[in-house]
């Protein structure tokens, strides 16, 4: 079995097939999907979507992108909100320099409290870092001297230092179809340094779809050429990462129960 622990199905690219989408990640042995929030505001939408599937979650959370339109959420909301019996992580949220869509101290203040929010829950906080290594390693080693929080790097593409620095802090490094491009030599190597014990794969569909669907809409069913990719570049076999980021999965994923008969 393979998880998708991060994608965002709820998003319009899905809208008018999303039970065939569901249907063919389970058939290509895609047991559990994690549609990723970005917007708390938003959450009934999300809600709607994993309600209506058996083996689909949720998390709550505001995107960097969006951190400045949420500040005011204040994190005992988040904690609230994460109640529901299908939010099991809170997140998205981090850090995003390439963009900046929001100022870097929104960003950092919207990254701390999830950061909060996953250590009073105990839920794993999906992060997103991009072209911000230095100030995630900054926030991530200040908050974590506050105390201990499961957390994920979700569609790892930053530096060897950030992903081996964040192991070392109990922290797990996701991979997505990016690991699969042609070019990535720098990014499998990474990929081969992180412990087994703490990689995780992910779709983070629609979005980054791995060879040989590049540039195309990605979805979970996708997943398996992700691990294909990952095993490859580790010299491992595809079920023997499949049992690994599985067992990751449910290690941090709490409050995800295994499914009965496998995927």
């Amino acid at each position: 079995m393979l998880i998708d622990h991060h994608c965002h199905i709820d998003r319009p690219e899905f809208a008018n097939d999303l039970d065939g989408v569901v249907a063919r990640a389970h058939e290509a042995g895609v047991g559990i999907l994690v549609n990723i929030s970005t917007r708390i505001r938003k959450l009934d939408h999300l809600l709607a979507v994993v309600e209506r599937y058996d083996r689909v979650y949720g998390t709550i959370g505001t995107h960097p992108h969006q951190a400045h339109e949420e500040l005011d959420i204040p994190v005992s909301e988040i904690v609230r909100l994460s109640r529901h019996p299908k939010i099991a992580g809170i997140g998205e949220a981090g850090l995003d320099y390439f963009y900046k869509h929001s100022t870097p101290a929104a960003q950092a203040e919207g990254f701390r409290n999830h950061i909060a929010a996953a250590r009073e829950t105990g839920l794993p906080l999906e992060i997103h870092t991009r072209d911000a290594d230095a100030d995630t390693i900054a926030i991530l080693e200040d908050e974590h001297r506050k105390g201990a929080f499961p957390a994920i790097l979700h569609c790892f593409t930053g530096g060897r230092e950030l992903a081996l620095r964040a192991v070392d802090l109990g922290l797990y490094v996701s991979f997505s179809g990016v690991v699969s491009f042609k070019r990535n030599e720098e990014l499998r190597g990474i990929a081969c340094e992180v412990p087994l014990d703490r990689i995780l794969v992910e779709t983070d569909a629609p979005f980054l779809a791995p060879e040989p669907y590049r540039g195309k809409v990605n979805e979970p069913a996708y997943i398996v050429h992700t691990a294909a990719a990952l095993a490859k570049a580790r010299g491992i076999t595809a079920d023997e990462i499949g049992r690994a980021t599985t067992e990751n999965f449910f290690r941090i994923y709490t409050k995800v129960p295994r499914p009965e008969g496998g995927a």
